[in-house]
């Protein structure tokens, strides 16, 4: 099989950053190396000799060592000559340099990534590998679903996120339960998605539903299902959500806002496959498999009473946790150019960059709706722009509040999230012409909470043809 091609380019030939990466690059790759001799060559003939080498050995990435001093004016000119010359080659840059302020410049410029001493190969290699679409020990298949079902959606180059993903694969092939955490918009469902169509139940069906969305009176009938009689109104059975995943995966959302009764119906079907549909004794059988997911701390639920232990340690068999956007901040500039060339592709836009001092400032918003915020930040302002590039007025929330570091955090993040729920529910009623049931069902929240957040911002439907079902 033919080898990957790697170009690495030199510019720090006295220093051993070059010779350690080359070493462990030439171990698995076809590796074409070039070092920069002497410092009297400007920065634009140094990117004209890296655009003449990528072009003339066409690599699938390409390494760029440089000398802290040298971060600016290089990066600047190689990615520059890059676009210019419609050049997309993945580039790495290996750097002494420790700042995370400058750091992050280099993702603002163009590269893909960055690497900082120690160098180990365990840091080099995965990176490559992700970034031409092979890792170790799958088949094609997986490879394939991978880019076809689920996880091309899912962009980060985040240590803490990245090792979580990397598990994704190996979770699928395990039968198990699974417990998805993290916050709101950290992209639970999608992982959940990922997982099921990376999994033996890929041809059969993938259900997610949102318990917090489902009245707490009905969720048992939803789940599992009525007979004729059963009740007041029930002219019909109802085979219930557990039936109709049948073979295939039910993803249940903010399983902490089961009531206990359901928990126990619950635990009895992830422990026996078995579950009785309401109004009837004689017990049903389903090949199901249940990854829950929860944006709160359930061990503390348990600790409270409020969720039993018993099905808390039978979802948590195989525990995924996703960190916050705050915490892979190096992701975002990453994650707002994939947004910003998707939307902008979608709505024939011809905006394809962010001004350095709006990346910047994407860099340090704390997102508290996370990469669902962003995305949908950047998909406004790509709709509204009729511009080639983004600037910090075209991203309104930047603009408001105190600059970070003059509010207590607890203030600060009370306040940003405000802003967005009040922002985000204004956005669902304009959507959905003011009904609010359709809202909140798009909200995924039940129509109770979904009308407690409206009081909570004083939001009125004040237009005529706002209406509420």
């Amino acid at each position: 099989m033919k080898k990957i091609g790697i170009l690495l380019v030199d510019a720090d030939p006295s220093a051993p950053l070059g010779a350690i990466v080359g070493k462990t690059l030439a171990s698995s790759f076809d590796l074409y190396m070039h070092r920069w001799k002497g410092d009297s060559d400007r920065a634009e003939r140094r990117a004209n000799d890296i655009l003449d080498l990528i072009r003339k050995f066409t690599p699938s990435v390409t390494f760029l060592v440089l000398p802290s001093t040298q971060l600016t004016s290089t990066c600047q000119s190689v990615f520059r000559s890059l676009a210019e010359g419609g050049i997309d080659t993945p580039t790495i840059v290996v750097t002494e340099e420790t700042r995370p302020e400058r750091l992050f410049s280099l993702l603002e410029w163009g590269a893909v990534d960055f690497v900082t001493p120690p160098i180990r190969a365990t840091d080099v290699l995965p990176r490559v590998w992700r970034l031409v679409g092979h890792t170790t020990g799958e088949d094609k298949l997986t490879r394939d679903l991978k880019v076809t079902m689920g996880l091309r959606e899912i962009v980060g180059r985040c240590p803490a996120f990245v090792q979580e993903i990397d598990k994704l694969p190996v979770i699928a092939r395990c039968d198990v339960n699974v417990l998805i955490t993290g916050e709101t918009g950290t992209g639970k469902e999608l992982c959940a998605r990922a997982i099921h169509y990376l999994s033996p139940r890929r041809r059969k069906i993938f259900m997610p539903v949102n318990c917090g969305a489902i009245p707490t009176e009905l969720i048992e009938n939803e789940l599992f299902g009525h007979e004729r009689g059963a009740f007041t109104g029930a002219v019909t059975s109802h085979a219930g959500l557990v039936q109709e995943a049948d073979g295939g995966t039910l993803c249940l959302d903010e399983i902490d806002s089961l009531p206990l009764g359901a928990q126990v119906k619950l635990l009895r079907f992830l422990e026996d496959k078995e579950y009785r549909r309401l109004g009837s004794a004689r017990p049903r059988k389903a090949d199901v498999r249940v990854l829950a997911a929860t944006n709160v701390d359930l061990a503390a639920q348990v600790g409270m009473g409020r969720f039993r232990q018993d099905l808390y340690y039978r979802l948590n068999i195989i525990p995924l946790a996703l960190p916050p956007l705050r915490e892979r901040r190096e992701d975002i500039p990453l994650l707002a150019r994939t947004f910003l060339t998707r939307y902008a592709r979608k709505f024939g836009k011809k905006v394809t960059a962010f001004s350095p001092d709006a990346m910047k400032r994407l860099v340090l918003y704390d997102w508290p709706g996370n990469v669902r915020e962003l995305e949908h930040v950047v998909e406004r302002a790509a709709v509204l722009s009729e511009k080639s590039t983004l600037e910090t007025a075209d991203l309104p929330i930047l603009q408001t509040g105190a600059p970070i570091g003059e509010e207590p955090f607890q203030e600060a993040k009370a306040k940003v999230i405000a802003r967005f729920e009040e922002d985000y529910i204004k956005r669902l009623l304009e959507a959905h012409d003011g009904n609010i049931t359709h809202a909140a069902r798009a909200a995924q929240k039940n129509r109770r909470a979904f009308w407690e957040l409206m009081r909570k911002h004083r939001i009125k439907i004040r237009s005529a043809r706002l209406r509420e079902a």
